[in-house]
């Protein structure tokens, strides 16, 4: 296990791929950790890539601060986490809270990041009355209230009758209460919309046609903030297709990462 200190965090964090390659962050969504991207990691190329992941603080092995923290101390996680491990002009791969950060970090240092994957996520993510809901029922039961709600937008109909969905279940309900809450805090406090109009930088926005978190919709109007930028629909799929859908997820990576030459001499 590799170990960070952030500061008021210490972020657990992972290599795979090639040491020398071209560097891809991939950042995971609220109530996951850096296991969201086995399936899709284990298809991608093994040369030429170096493929660094980590835990968002309050999620899996990192740890959580007591006080509560916005977006802008999720972005300076990772920026410092990429700056420690000497990564600069990486394709960063951000879903749902993940894609909040890459946006953030985008506009903050452009120098850290020459394209974005943008996966079922938005530029602001529910309101402020939805998401103190959700911490009310989390404060009042835990996560296990909210449970399967969440396993309802996050997957499809088909995967949920399928056993795999007990594994994601039991990622989401063993998170820290405290930092599921803190989290989705920070998210709601976050409106990207005016900062992410200005980015200008390759950028691909990935949507889940099942989706029930951040819909097909919502997706389609994130990218049509980033001029050139581009937009795929996995079908069949809810809130997590790299889970659902790992071929074509890393498919859609591949080709977005050619099209840039990121990990190849063109």
């Amino acid at each position: 296990m590799n170990w960070f200190d952030a500061g008021d965090a210490q972020l657990h964090w992972r290599e795979d791929g090639d040491p020398d390659g071209a560097p891809v962050v991939f950042s995971n969504s609220l109530g996951t950790d850096l296991r969201l991207w086995d399936f899709v990691i284990e298809l991608l190329p093994k040369e030429g890539l170096r493929y660094i992941r980590y835990d968002t603080r309050g999620h899996g092995l990192s740890s959580c601060p007591d006080a509560p923290f916005g977006m802008g101390a999720l972005v300076t996680d990772v920026e410092r986490l990429m700056e420690y491990v000497g990564v600069s002009d990486a394709v960063f791969v951000g879903l749902s809270m993940g894609g909040l950060i890459a946006q953030g970090l985008a506009v903050k240092r452009l120098d850290l990041v020459r394209g974005i994957v943008l996966s079922n996520t938005g530029a602001k993510i529910g309101n402020a009355d939805m998401w103190g809901e959700r911490i009310a029922a989390v404060e009042a039961g835990g996560i296990e209230a909210v449970a399967d709600a969440t396993m309802e937008r996050w997957f499809s109909k088909g995967f949920r009758a399928t056993p795999e969905l007990q594994m994601w279940r039991n990622m989401l309900t063993r998170q820290s209460a405290k930092g599921y809450n803190l989290s989705m805090a920070a998210i709601s406090g976050t409106d990207m919309i005016t900062p992410t109009s200005g980015l200008r930088l390759p950028a691909m926005g990935i949507a889940g046609s099942e989706d029930g978190s951040t819909p097909p919709d919502m997706v389609r109007e994130l990218m049509g903030l980033i001029p050139g930028s581009g937009y795929e629909l996995v079908r069949k799929a809810g809130h997590l297709p790299c889970v659902e859908q790992p071929e074509l997820y890393a498919k859609h990576l591949i080709r977005f990462m050619d099209s840039i030459g990121h990990g190849s001499d063109g």
